[in-house]
Formats: structure tokens, C-alpha cells, sequence
């Protein structure tokens, strides 16, 4: 039996290591914000190069087990005291991040500023695994993989709780680098308990392990095993990653959403590869039924904020998540072969993260990539049998399967039906029970049919059309749908209201009425009532017919309309796709109202920076996508960069309408740390307008400027700051959080 020290070191050496390895993403990530911006695809191409540098590991732990353990040691240790010759961690800002070339240059901008420490500590778990099981008497070492992901479920859960609310990114980086020596002291104390171990050890614990023979003995694996561990690492990897998509782009944008599916994949593999089993067997019996339950979120396009959607998708894939981690680790190899078998689910891990974060973007123009790897769960996931109701009734197999067959046809027909109640909407009092029936009728089913995949796969795939997959399919096919590296844009005509509105996600960016007499009129946030409105119409007024205007975010290029003749226009969008909706006529705005506007495509804090001082009289910042707002335009560098790009007396305006978040107190400190006058304006349209309620915020260096707007009593001043002014190198979003709004109604 091996020491309980021993034990214990190489607990405490795995779990330090994860910690750090997932302590270490989003502060990276946090880092390259004022680069690179905070778009989801942003964090799905961290996310790819983490995972991409976590094959680099795996594999250099793969190549390192072939040696003898002292010399696996001395390497090991060698490599990660030159390591610390590149700390602190800091990004190396002379890779170009071109826009246009965002999904090359941010994997590129990631990989050289944290290469080389990332890959030495991704090959920490699989690494002192293999060390572990060099003592004969260690046992099975695949618990440890379970408590390697229990600290990187530990470390991503701290950053945003803990760490970055309470230190800056400088303390950030150091505190990191300290535990990355803690770290190196771990593994040498780690290779110490292993310092009298024979040079080729495990290979003569494979060849004396009675319940392992042949080629498993052997540690040879066949090429239909690789193949099968390759793809159940690639599905659960790319749905994660197609799981913040989709809920960004149809559910519901939030602050921190990207946390929540990484850490439950993360949590699969605890669950998965516990030594007991228990809850394992419980979520595996369960997926079934949760995927049918669920199949109204797996394609559904609806873009319905819901609290109990949002709970029923993450249910989902944690469930799948932990399903095909269980039959993953059921098909583990024996651990002479362990650092092979590591080294495969990570190349499946990388291969699921690039299929999501660049196939998909180049390929699909919707999330189409969610339910494609939601079917192939289905073809993948074990279908325990919870009733074996042909035995039970005394059926035959063979007549077992045609009533199964009659079954799934009944299961069919009765989605066809689910989809005509769906399709006629609530026009009477019975519709949603009758939907409810019909769809736990179907269910009943297809948890009947679980014998035979062919036919649960098919009454699944029934059951995702009639719940918003042929809705879904019909919208795309009438509606111009568009997707760049920065999120996915749909155009919706409403006939009703003869209005045309940008969606980006759930959020809307622009709406222009299709009538030709009222096409100029600014609706959406920015109506003739709004903060916007009102200190537009009056820039002639404040700063003379020359006026020089500009706007950060284009959306539907409605602020366009409030120019007036003699005043000089010009646009900033990070999103080419969104300039082409206005020059190609999608929208006219542009084209009516400002023809000789000048139109600069890049991140704006970056382009706003290169611009003379003094360039404008007037700075409107509307560059927020969502309600996920990223941080680095409303940091205090940020803000020092719009006042720079104002004249003496110019006024920057801030749209900060958001459902989960009060960013009044956070413009309040920004404003007081920089001297800056500020009033803010909530306008309220009445309900069925095509004007939404919005929030915008004035700020100026003399509060004289405002002499012209406070004729209108509803400007009003900020509430008092909460907390210190945000800047690049200390934020958080956490304190300015609508809990109850983010929990009730979101």
C-alpha cells in the first residue's frame, strides 16, 4: 500500500496544478480585453487555444512517460524552472490583432504570451498520474484525473468570485506566479517519493495485472478504441463551447454566462470519473429523459428570455456532458497505456473546440453546430433501459421490436400533431395543456424505445421539429441571416408594425420603419425622446453648424438621421457585417441621412486612440452587444481615451440600458475620478411604440455645456458612485449585478 504522505503529496501537487491551469484562462482572457475586446467568440477562441496548448501537454506528457522516472523528473523539472524566466505572465502586445483576422490573431496574440508555462502545467494531471502508479502498490490512479478537475472547477469559479473582484491584475499575475513555484516544489517532493522506483516499473505492473490481458495489457490500444475516445471527447468539448453560443445568441445574454457551461463540463468529469460510481449511474439514467424533456431548447430560435429555458439547457449538457464522460471512462484503458489515453481526449477536446469556434462561424450562419452536436450525443449516449417491458408482458425480441417500430410511428405522428397545436399558438384555453400531453405522451415513448436507438434518436429528432425546429428552419429560410467572428445578426421584418429590425442575439441594434415617409425617423433607443435624441438635436445649438460627431457602433446607423447639413459624421464598428447591412440597403439610414459619413471598421477604444485630440464635439458610445457588457469600454483608461478624442468643451454620451446590470454607480466613479459633470436621462415610451426604454448618460468637463439640456427637467444627476472607478487593471462586474432581476426575470 502506498504511503498515505505519498498519497497526499501527489493530491496536493494535481489539485495546485489544475487550480492554477483554470485560475489562469480568464485572467488571461481578462488581460487581453483592452486588446481584443469581450465578444463570446472571443472567449470561444481562448477557450480553442487553451485547449490547443492542453494537447501541447498532454502530448509532451505523452512523450516523457516513455522514459524512465528519474529522467522523467529531471526533465520535468528542468523545463518549468526555465519557465519561470517568463514570469510574471504578460501579454505580448506586438502581435498585430488585425481586425478581420480576429479568429487567427487572438489564438496567436494567447499561444506566445502564455505558451510555454500552460503547456508545462496542462501535463501536470496526466504526468503525476503516471508517476503515481509507478509504485506497484498505488492502485488505480483515475481519481486523481476526478480531483484534477475538481481544482480547475475550483480555480474558474474563483476568478470571477473572488479573484477578480478583490485584486487587481497586476497582484493578478505575481500571486499567480508564487503558486506556480509552490507548484514546482510540489512536483520535486512528488519525484522525491518516487526517487527508489525502478526505471520501467509500470510496464511490469501491466504485465502482471490479472484482470488486464492482450493488447490493453500491452498498453496497445486498437485503432477502434482511439477512434471511439476521440469522438466522446469531441462532442462534449464542442457542445460546451456551442452551448455559450447558443444561449448568448437565443436564450439570454448575461454577465458571466460563459462560466456556467465550462465549469459543468468541467464538473462531468469530476462526476464521471469518481471512484464511485453512484451519481454517475443516476445522471446516466436520467439523460435519456432529460433530452427528451429538453429537445424544446435544442433548436428552438424563438429568442425568449427564460429563466427555466436557461436551467433546462445547462441541465442538458451537464447530463450529456456527464453521460459520455461515464462511457468514456468505462472504455479507460489499462494505466500502462494511461498518458496515451489522456493525450487522445485532449486532441478530441481540441478537435470539438475548433469544429465550434471555426468551422461553425465560417460555415453556418446560425448555431447550427448545437443541435448537430446534440444528435450526435444522442448516437452516442448509453441508453440504460429502466423498463424491460417486452419481458415484463412476455413479448418476444422480435415482436418486441415491431411494437416498438408501431410505437415510435405513434410518437411521430403525435409530434406532427404537437407541432400543429404549437404552430395554431394560445388561441384557446386547453392548447397549452393539450401541448404538455401530447409532449409527455411522446416522451413516454421514446423512454420505451430505449432498447433501440434507431428509433429513440428518430422520435427525438420528431420531438426538436415540433418544438421550434421547423419554426427555427422556416424563420432562417425567410430572413437574412448572417454570421461573423463577432455574433450572429438576423433581419426581421414585421409586417404588423411595417418595421425592419437587427437582431444581434437577443438584443436588438437598430429598427427602421419600411414606410418610406417615416424610414428617417430614429426609433429603437434612440427616439426623439431618448438621451441620445434630445443632445443630438441640440449639437447645432451647442457647438455651431460644423459640428464634428462621432459614434462608437454603427447597428442599423439610426443616430445617422439627427445630422443636420454643414456637420461632419464618423462611425465606428468593430463588425464589417453590420457596415454591410447599410450599404448594401438593409438598412438606409446611413445612405438618406449622412452619404459622406466616414465609416472606420476596428475595435474603437484602439482606433478612437489613434485619432488628434479634440477631433469631436460630440462622442456617442453604443458598442454594447448584449446585456453582457465588456468591461474594457467603461474602464477609466477607456474613458481617458474618448475625453482625449473631445474638444475643450464637447460632450461624450454613454447608452448604458442594460436588464441585469446598474452601470449608473460605475459611470458615477468614473466621472468623479475624472472631473467630469454628468446627467442622465431614462425615457420611457409608451407601450407598443417602436421606441424602447432606454438609459443614456451625458458627461462633460464644464457642467456650462449642459446649459441647452436642462430646459428639459428630466436630465437628472447620477446616483452617488459605488465603489472605486473600473480600469484595465482592476474590475468587476459583481457589485453592479440585478441579482433578482438575473434570477427572476431574466
Amino acid at each position: 500500500m502506498i504511503a498515505p504522505s505519498a498519497r497526499a503529496v501527489f493530491f496536493a501537487t494535481i489539485i495546485t496544478g489544475s487550480f492554477l491551469l483554470f485560475l489562469v484562462q480568464p485572467m488571461v482572457a481578462r488581460l487581453a480585453l483592452p486588446l481584443v475586446g469581450g465578444a463570446p467568440s472571443v472567449w470561444n477562441s481562448a477557450m480553442l487555444t487553451y485547449q490547443t496548448l492542453l494537447l501541447g501537454g498532454y502530448g509532451y506528457a505523452l512523450w516523457l512517460s516513455n522514459k524512465p522516472v528519474k529522467r522523467q523528473a529531471a526533465i520535468h523539472i528542468t523545463l518549468l524552472l526555465l519557465a519561470v524566466l517568463t514570469l510574471p505572465i504578460t501579454l505580448r502586445e506586438w502581435v498585430p490583432t488585425r481586425s478581420g483576422l480576429e479568429a487567427v490573431t487572438i489564438p496567436l496574440l494567447l499561444l506566445v504570451s502564455i505558451g510555454p508555462v500552460f503547456g508545462l502545467v496542462s501535463a501536470q494531471a496526466p504526468l503525476m498520474q503516471r508517476w503515481y502508479v509507478a509504485d506497484p502498490e498505488a492502485g488505480e490512479p483515475w481519481w486523481l484525473y476526478s480531483i484534477s478537475n475538481f481544482g480547475s472547477f475550483a480555480g474558474l469559479l474563483a476568478y470571477p468570485l473572488l479573484v477578480e473582484p478583490l485584486f487587481s491584475t497586476h497582484a493578478q499575475v505575481w500571486a499567480w506566479s508564487i503558486g506556480f513555484c509552490g507548484l514546482i516544489a510540489l512536483v520535486c517532493l512528488a519525484a522525491w517519493t518516487r526517487r527508489g522506483v525502478a526505471a520501467h516499473v509500470v510496464a511490469t505492473v501491466a504485465d502482471t495485472a490479472g484482470e488486464h490481458a492482450g493488447e490493453e495489457q500491452a498498453g496497445l490500444v486498437s485503432r477502434a478504441q482511439i477512434a471511439l475516445w476521440l469522438v466522446l471527447s469531441a462532442v462534449p468539448s464542442g457542445l460546451m463551447l456551442s452551448t455559450t453560443t447558443h444561449l448568448t445568441t437565443d436564450i439570454v445574454a448575461m454577465p458571466l454566462l460563459w462560466v456556467i457551461p465550462l465549469a459543468l463540463y468541467l464538473l462531468s468529469f469530476i462526476v464521471a470519473f469518481a471512484s464511485r460510481q453512484t451519481v454517475a449511474r443516476l445522471v446516466l439514467c436520467a439523460t435519456p429523459m432529460l433530452m427528451l424533456v429538453g429537445a424544446r431548447v435544442m433548436m428552438s430560435s424563438k429568442q425568449q428570455a427564460s429563466i427555466f429555458l436557461l436551467l433546462l439547457t445547462l441541465v442538458l449538457v451537464f447530463a450529456i456532458c456527464t453521460a459520455l464522460h461515464s462511457r468514456l471512462y468505462s472504455l479507460r484503458p489499462h494505466f500502462s497505456a494511461l498518458t496515451k489515453f489522456y493525450f487522445v481526449m485532449s486532441l478530441g477536446g481540441a478537435l470539438g473546440g475548433a469544429f465550434t469556434a471555426l468551422v461553425a462561424p465560417l460555415v453556418f450562419s446560425w448555431t447550427w453546430e448545437h443541435p448537430l452536436l446534440l444528435l450526435a450525443a444522442a448516437l452516442l449516449v448509453p441508453l440504460p433501459v429502466l423498463v424491460d417491458w417486452p419481458a415484463r408482458l412476455g413479448i418476444a425480441q422480435a415482436r418486441a421490436r415491431l411494437h416498438a417500430l408501431g410505437l415510435a410511428v405513434i410518437g411521430l405522428l403525435l409530434s406532427v400533431w404537437l407541432l400543429a397545436v404549437a404552430n395554431a399558438g394560445p388561441s384557446t384555453g386547453w392548447a397549452p395543456g393539450l401541448e404538455l400531453a401530447l409532449m409527455a405522451a411522446i416522451v413516454l415513448i421514446g423512454l420505451a424505445c430505449l432498447a433501440w436507438r434507431t428509433l429513440f434518436v428518430t422520435l427525438l429528432c420528431g420531438l426538436v421539429l415540433a418544438q421550434g425546429g421547423v419554426e427555427t428552419i422556416a424563420s432562417l429560410a425567410h430572413s437574412d441571416a448572417r454570421r461573423s467572428y463577432f455574433g450572429i445578426y438576423r433581419i426581421q421584418d414585421d409586417p404588423v408594425t411595417r418595421s425592419r429590425a437587427m437582431m444581434h442575439g437577443t438584443t436588438v441594434h437598430g429598427v427602421q420603419s419600411l414606410d418610406p415617409a417615416k424610414r428617417r425617423t430614429p426609433l429603437s433607443y434612440y427616439g426623439v425622446n431618448s438621451g441620445a435624441g434630445l443632445v443630438l438635436a441640440k449639437t447645432e445649438a451647442m457647438f455651431g453648424a460644423k459640428a464634428r460627431v462621432g459614434v462608437v457602433g454603427l447597428g442599423g446607423g439610426t443616430l445617422a438621421c439627427y445630422a443636420r447639413p454643414g456637420q461632419v459624421w464618423t462611425f465606428f464598428e468593430i463588425d464589417p457585417v453590420v457596415w454591410d447591412y447599410s450599404r448594401d440597403g438593409t438598412f438606409t439610414f446611413l445612405r438618406d441621412c449622412t452619404p459622406d459619413a466616414k465609416v472606420i471598421i476596428g475595435d474603437a477604444r484602439l482606433e478612437l486612440a489613434k485619432l488628434p485630440k479634440a477631433t469631436f464635439d460630440v462622442l456617442a458610445v453604443d458598442a454594447f452587444s448584449s446585456d453582457s457588457i465588456p468591461l474594457h469600454l467603461l474602464t477609466d483608461e477607456a474613458l481617458g481615451i474618448y475625453t482625449n478624442a473631445l474638444a475643450q468643451n464637447g460632450v461624450l454620451l454613454i447608452h448604458i440600458s442594460n436588464r441585469f446590470m446598474r452601470l449608473e454607480p460605475a459611470i458615477a466613479a468614473l466621472a468623479r475620478k475624472r472631473g467630469l459633470s454628468a446627467l442622465q436621462l431614462i425615457d420611457r415610451p409608451a407601450k407598443g411604440s417602436l421606441t424602447r426604454a432606454s438609459q443614456w448618460v451625458v458627461l462633460a468637463r464644464d457642467p456650462a455645456t449642459f446649459s441647452t439640456l436642462r430646459a428639459d427637467k428630466r436630465w437628472q444627476p447620477l446616483m452617488p458612485p459605488q465603489g472605486p472607478a473600473w480600469t484595465d487593471d482592476h474590475a468587476s462586474v459583481l457589485p453592479y449585478i440585478l441579482w433578482r432581476q438575473l434570477i427572476l426575470k431574466p
